[in-house]
């Protein structure tokens, strides 16, 4: 499990897992969530892929840096992991944040990505009322009092009743989240606007949305689709974190696209 430094220092907790040789995926995953969110794809894409994870900046076991941050400075820290691991080209998979930084990658950094996958993600925020809410509750009180409503809002009701046990894995992997990253990744989401990078993306994509999600909404979803040129899009049964929620269908949507001829 390697640390590599992004060029600002920080350093970036990043693990490789599957096939010595042959195509990669990096994934990358939603604010207030560890690499450990992409358990349920690891399986399958270990057995298709050279697999890359990593914990964002003021994640998991990466540097906390002061916030804020940036969707562009987040995609550099991208680009600094394939530097550091000696890797040119891979495909990419982001859920939420994740997939904020995608759009930013496959439009200034083209010759890097293969195939893309933007799972439950936006482009813009028109109204940041509700994160400006969000960061200054957490500045005063840590990230307990928003949990319950963020998991409300990953997850529909039907799952949450049916899989306790996942729900609170989640929780606790949102509540250890340190503020500072939180809020850092947080101002990153307020602050996007990629509208204008979608039209450039030429990288293959596929968009993934949830029916149910109301933190993206099918209709941030569908506008990338109709942005990005010959992207396609997959609607899912889920909520916001439609990879656990619908593991099989999200693998199965995944792994369909990065080996379809």
């Amino acid at each position: 499990m390697p640390t590599i430094e992004a060029d600002d220092g920080c350093r970036l907790n990043v693990e490789v897992e599957g096939r010595d040789r042959g195509p990669t995926i990096m994934l990358s995953n939603s604010l207030g969530t560890t690499m450990a969110m992409w358990e349920p794809q690891m399986a399958a894409l270990t057995g298709l892929f050279r697999v890359i994870r990593y914990d964002r900046r003021g994640h998991g076991k990466s540097d906390v840096t002061p916030a804020p941050y940036s969707i562009e400075r987040l995609g550099h820290d991208a680009l600094a992991i394939l530097d550091g691991l000696k890797i040119e080209r891979v495909h990419w998979c982001g859920l939420s944040i994740g997939g904020m930084v995608g759009q930013w990658l496959a439009a200034n950094a083209p010759e890097r990505f293969d195939r893309v996958v933007l799972a439950n993600s936006s482009s813009y925020f028109p109204d940041q009322t509700n994160w400006d809410k969000r960061i200054e509750v957490i500045r005063q009180s840590g990230l307990a009092p928003i949990a319950n409503s963020v998991i409300a809002s990953w997850f529909t009701r039907g799952f949450r009743e049916r899989e306790p046990d996942t729900i609170k894995r989640v929780r606790e992997m949102l509540i250890s989240t340190p503020v500072e990253g939180y809020i850092g990744a947080s101002e990153a989401i307020a602050g996007m606007d990629n509208r204008e990078f979608l039209p450039r993306i030429k990288s293959p994509t596929l968009v993934i949305a949830g029916r149910h999600d109301p933190s993206t909404p099918l209709a941030m979803n569908e506008f990338i689709r109709s942005q990005i040129p010959g992207a396609s899009l997959t609607l899912l049964e889920s909520s916001h974190m439609s990879n656990i929620e619908q593991a099989h269908d999200f693998t199965e949507a995944v792994t369909d696209f990065l080996t379809q001829h």
